[in-house]
């Protein structure tokens, strides 16, 4: 018999999955004496990300001596991307690999968890603070308590700080940027509106239909390799890198709550603990490919690559206060700031004051290749 549930999420998201025979409820598959366990991600095949979200996968599966495996399917093999966490809630799918900006929709909050505001920590500083500054506690009372889904959930890959993004020319000042229609996603939409751009929302797989249409003319997605793979460099040329909209996300890794309390401990550590594996696996591949990525657009595609102008950033930190300061009267918001900017005061002040001057030692060896 069909529960409620996920009655409701059929009649509602149904039209998004290809065929109603995908919309069986999933069981454990268990094939020699193996647990398989199938799980869509929100990208591409072809996108790095999948290829982090498979660096997951595996490491699953080496972790439990092949005894819990993960069918990985991409985006769109059930449901679209941004239905994601309801299958997985609602027991469409076992798990599900995407960020949490693209169910912020539910509650604001949730855009905290991945595209929240920078308070002088970078993503690597603040998924310590999931780990070990309450961000872990407040997540869960987010998905079960608030929210009441069926939902379990990791994070991995502190990604770098993401661009500014894509234009036809280049940004110079904040008027240049007036009136511009613009893609991201989470906080980072109120953010962009903020310093008056036009903001809509997009999973990374409409990005450049919506640019052929025109409902966008810039945009930003993530990274130089997931950028290329979209074959940005051939509809814009100017590249803008640094950006407050998006610069401390992560990975967030779900599983349907009621199933993974199904599994044995030891598999429940597995699942939980590889996310910490991947992490270092997608950090890793991310300075590989997104470094030499960036490279080629420069030099293979013609792509001209700057920073993002100072008074830009330090208008989106205006508007990010403006975005928080209306979100004042939702009392759980204002917990997960305050514990953010707590972590973040102690840690911050710990990494600034401690860490070399980076960019000194680059142009030391490196003086003719930045420009800033």
């Amino acid at each position: 018999m069909t529960n409620p549930t996920r009655r409701r999420f059929l009649q509602t998201g149904g039209a998004a999955v290809a065929g109603a025979s995908a919309l069986a409820a999933p069981t454990i598959v268990r094939a020699q004496d193996a647990t398989v366990l199938k799980v869509q991600s929100a990208w591409t095949a072809s996108n790095i990300f999948q290829e982090m979200a498979q660096q997951y996968a595996d490491r699953v599966e080496a972790m439990s001596g092949g005894r819990l495996r993960i069918d990985l399917l991409p985006a769109g093999a059930v449901v679209q991307a941004f239905q994601l966490q309801d299958a997985v809630a609602d027991g469409v799918l076992d798990g599900g690999h995407h960020v949490t900006a693209y169910w912020y929709g539910k509650n604001k909050a949730a855009s905290l968890f991945g595209t929240g505001p920078v308070f002088g920590t970078d993503a690597t500083q603040m998924l310590a603070w999931i780990h070990f500054g309450g961000g872990k506690e407040l997540y869960r009372e987010l998905i079960e308590d608030i929210l009441g889904l069926d939902v379990v959930g990791f994070f991995a890959m502190p990604m770098p700080t993401q661009p500014l993004g894509w234009f036809k020319k280049e940004i110079t000042s904040l008027d240049d940027v007036k009136g511009l229609k613009y893609r991201t996603v989470g906080l980072a939409t109120d953010i962009m509106n903020g310093i008056g751009m036009s903001v809509t929302q997009l999973p990374g797989g409409e990005i450049v239909p919506a640019l052929e249409r025109g409902v966008i003319e810039a945009f930003e997605f993530n990274n130089p390799t997931a950028d290329k793979q979209f074959g940005a460099q051939d509809v814009s040329k100017n590249y803008m890198l640094g950006s407050y909209h998006q610069a401390a996300e992560f990975f967030e890794i779900i599983f349907n709550k009621s199933l993974f309390d199904s599994l044995s401990a030891e598999q429940q550590a597995i699942l939980e603990y590889a996310a910490e594996a991947a992490s270092t696996a997608n950090y890793g591949l991310a300075m590989d490919r997104y470094s030499n990525d960036l490279v080629s657009l420069r030099d293979d595609s013609g792509v001209k690559i700057s920073r993002t102008p100072a008074p830009i950033m330090a208008a989106q930190l205006d508007s990010w206060d403006k975005v928080l300061e209306d979100l004042t009267g939702d009392e759980y918001f204002n917990r997960v700031v305050q514990s953010q900017k707590d972590w973040s005061e102690r840690v911050g002040y710990y990494i600034l004051l401690n860490q070399a001057d980076y960019k000194l030692a680059y142009d030391h060896y490196f003086p003719e290749r930045l420009n800033f």
